[in-house]
């Protein structure tokens, strides 16, 4: 784990060191939660799911909600739009 100092802009700006990024992986466009708490302020990056992750977990709930459905006797007919 490294540990540098760094200043803070007049517009509130940070530089992450480079040795640190490239440890931790992130590079320009990462997004990042930012939690603060009395005199600490923590970066955590926050990864986006791919497509193939969306779709895997749309299926799984999509699958969930219509096994829920017919437990309670609801049809693909009862869904349609009248």
């Amino acid at each position: 784990m490294n540990v540098e100092t760094v200043r803070m802009s007049s517009k509130g700006q940070v530089v992450i060191p480079q040795d640190i990024r490239e440890e931790v992986h992130v590079d320009e466009g990462t997004i990042f939660a930012v939690v603060g708490t009395k005199d600490t302020i923590i970066l955590k990056r926050i990864t986006t799911p791919s497509k193939e992750e969306l779709i895997k977990d749309l299926g799984f709930f999509a699958k969930k909600a219509k096994m829920k459905l017919q437990g309670r006797g609801v049809t693909e007919k009862d869904l349609q739009a009248k």
